[in-house]
C-alpha cells in the first residue's frame, strides 16, 4: 500500500479565507495535527483530523477531496477498513482523481518561491514584486485508489464487491498488475474456482517464474483427478523455481500417494475374497509410496522441525519396509513431540 509523504501547508487557503483569521488558523492548526500524528504513524489520530481539514474548507467554499483521500490512506495504514473502504468508495464514485495544479511564484526581494491560490496566481503577474510564475500538476492517484481499495475489500473478505472494483478499475487500467493480481485472488475468496485457475495461467503466461502461481496452480490441479499429473508438475515447477518451497513439496507427497485411507480400507475388504486384487492394490501402493518418497525426504530437510513431515516419511519407510529409517523417524517424531509439550 503506497504512503504518502504530507509535508504540504494550506497555503492556498490563507488567500482564499484571507478575511477570515479565526477559520485560516483553525485550518493550520488542524493541518499541523493532521501531519504530526501522521509522521509520528499515529494513523489513526491523523485520519479524523484530516476529514476535518475537508470539512472546514468545504464549508468555506474549496470541496479539495484531497484531504479525504489523505483520511482514507490514514485509516487504512491504521487498520480501520471499514472506513476506509467507505472513504476509498466515495472518491471512486466521484470520480476523483488527485490531480492537483499548484501555482507558485518568486518573491523578488526575499528570493523565496511561494506557493499561491490560480486567482491570486493571475492577479499576480501584474505586481513587478515577483517572477518565475510556474504550474506543476501532480500525478494521479486513480489506480492507486482502485489498488488499496480491492485490498480492503480482500482483507475484508468481500471479495465479490472487490471483483467489481477491479473490473471497473481494469476497464479505465487495464494492464494494471496489481488488480490482475487481486482479480484472481477475488475469484478464489468468491468461489469461483475456474476464472481463478484461468487468472492463474493468465499471470503465469505473462510471469513463468512466480513460484507461488505454480504451486496455486498444483493445488487447484489437484482436486481432480483428471489433472492429478499436471499438479504434480506445477508443484515440481513450484519447486525448481523456490527449492525450499516446503508446502510444495508435502504436496506433490500428499498428491502422488493419493487417498491412502481408502486404498487401505479397499485392501482390507478384499484380502480375504480376492487376495490376487488385494496384492496388486498393495503392490500399486507400496510403488506410489516409494514415488513419494523423495519428495517426503526433501519436504523433511527444508522443514526438519516439522512434525507431519517427519510423520509422514516415517509412514512411507514403514510400507517401503525401510526399518533403520523408520526407527530414526520414529526417535526424531519423539523429540519434536516432547519439544512441543
Amino acid at each position: 500500500m503506497k504512503k504518502l509523504i504530507l509535508g504540504m501547508a494550506i497555503v492556498a487557503s490563507a488567500f482564499a479565507f484571507g478575511q477570515k483569521g479565526d477559520v485560516n488558523a483553525q485550518l493550520q492548526a488542524t493541518n499541523k495535527a493532521a501531519m504530526d500524528a501522521y509522521n509520528a504513524k499515529n494513523y489513526a489520530a491523523a485520519a479524523p483530523k484530516f476529514i476535518e481539514i475537508y470539512d472546514l474548507l468545504k464549508a468555506n467554499g474549496q470541496d479539495n477531496k484531497m484531504y479525504m483521500y489523505y483520511a482514507g490512506l490514514s485509516h487504512a495504514l491504521a487498520n480501520n477498513n471499514d472506513a476506509a473502504i467507505k472513504i476509498y468508495t466515495d472518491l471512486i464514485n466521484s470520480g476523483y482523481t488527485g490531480v492537483e495544479t499548484t501555482y507558485t511564484a518568486k518573491e523578488k526581494k526575499s528570493g523565496q518561491t511561494v506557493n499561491l491560490d490560480k486567482a491570486t496566481w493571475d492577479l499576480m503577474k501584474k505586481n513587478a514584486d515577483y517572477s518565475d510564475f510556474k504550474t506543476e500538476q501532480t500525478p494521479s492517484v486513480e489506480p492507486d485508489l482502485y489498488e488499496t481499495l480491492t485490498t480492503l475489500l480482500i482483507n475484508a473478505k468481500k471479495g465479490n464487491e472487490a471483483l467489481v472494483i477491479i473490473e471497473k478499475g481494469l476497464a479505465k487500467f487495464p494492464n494494471n498488475t496489481k488488480l490482475k493480481e487481486a482479480q484472481t485472488n477475488a475469484y478464489l475468496q468468491s468461489g469461483n474456482m475456474d476464472k481463478f485457475v484461468a487468472g492463474l495461467k493468465e499471470q503465469l503466461a505473462k510471469n513463468p517464474n512466480d513460484a507461488t502461481n505454480w504451486y496455486n496452480l498444483g493445488v487447484m490441479q489437484a482436486k481432480t483427478p483428471a489433472t492429478v499429473e499436471e499438479a504434480i508438475a506445477s508443484f515440481k515447477k513450484a519447486i525448481e523455481l523456490k527449492p525450499d518451497f516446503a508446502n510444495a513439496y508435502q504436496n506433490i507427497v500428499y498428491t502422488t500417494i493419493g487417498d491412502d485411507p481408502k486404498v487401505v480400507a479397499e485392501i482390507n475388504a478384499t484380502r480375504k475374497d480376492k487376495p490376487d486384487a488385494a496384492s496388486k492394490l498393495i503392490d500399486a501402493r507400496r510403488e506410489r509410496f516409494a514415488k513419494a518418497l523423495p519428495y517426503a525426504e526433501s519436504w523433511y530437510k527444508v522443514d526438519p522441525k516439522n512434525i507431519d513431515a517427519v510423520t509422514t516419511l516415517k509412514e512411507i519407510y514403514v510400507v517401503t519396509k525401510n526399518i533403520d529409517k523408520v526407527k530414526e523417524m520414529k526417535a526424531k517424531e519423539a523429540e519434536l513431540s516432547a519439544g512441543a509439550k
